[in-house]
């Protein structure tokens, strides 16, 4: 063989030789790095594992504030429905209390304002029908 193609040879050889050693380097590299990438992920996972936790706790502590805050407006609800019908039934009552004798004082001024008017035209007016026994003799048979 000629001395190129020992020079060419030496040349393949030497270029892989540098492949495999630039591929093992990649390949080690690359197991650090995956490993500092676990190692950062299980950190995170720690890091995190408490702050789901609280936030877990703040849901249950906003739901139970939820419920809570519902029984109450139920509550004010049922409230402000028991004073509207105690209110209706107060003024219902009153009305009755006071309509009552209102009105039988109206229908008392009525009768007064009526008897006022009968006087006065009996004033105005003097009396020009005949005398009440005057009227029982002829309807007397």
């Amino acid at each position: 063989m000629s001395v190129w193609t020992d020079v060419f040879l030496g040349i393949i050889a030497l270029a892989t030789l540098a492949t495999a050693i630039t591929q093992i380097t990649v390949l080690v590299a690359a197991g650090r790095m995956a490993k500092r990438v676990a190692e950062a992920v299980e950190q995170l996972e720690q890091d995190v594992k408490p702050l789901i936790g609280h936030l877990n706790a703040i849901g249950r502590d906003a739901a139970r504030a939820a419920s809570l805050a519902t029984a109450q407006v139920e509550r004010v609800d049922r409230l402000f429905g028991e004073v509207a019908v105690r209110v209706e039934q107060t003024l219902t009552s009153v009305q009755a209390t006071i309509g009552a004798p209102a009105r039988e004082g109206r229908a008392l001024l009525s009768a007064f304002r009526a008897a006022m008017q009968a006087i006065r035209e009996l004033r105005q007016h003097p009396r020009t029908r005949p005398g009440r026994g005057e009227d029982e003799d002829s309807l007397f048979i």
